[in-house]
């Protein structure tokens, strides 16, 4: 896994870790503030969520949580949240 910051724009890099995302399509991850009240929102309207909100990546001023979902034609997509530590 490889995050690049470009002018304001994370991408990230890496190679699919399990069979569901090994699919001609590309993630979009949508950045939110909070990702557990996101989570909480979005699985009350019924979306259907692969994982829970978990932690990816660590630093030492940052910690990445993500949490995946498919969309109605099966393509995987994940909420994004960035913990800024002191």
């Amino acid at each position: 896994m490889a995050f690049f910051e470009c002018q304001g724009t994370r991408l990230l890099l890496s190679i699919p870790e399990q069979p569901q995302f090994d699919h001609p399509s590309s993630v979009i991850y949508f950045q939110v503030d909070h990702i557990e009240t996101a989570y909480q929102a979005l699985t009350s309207k019924g979306v259907p969520f692969v994982s829970e909100p978990h932690l990816v990546a660590k630093t030492d001023q940052i910690e990445t949580w993500m949490a995946f979902f498919t969309d109605p034609d099966h393509n995987t997509h994940a909420l994004m949240s960035d913990i800024h530590r002191q």
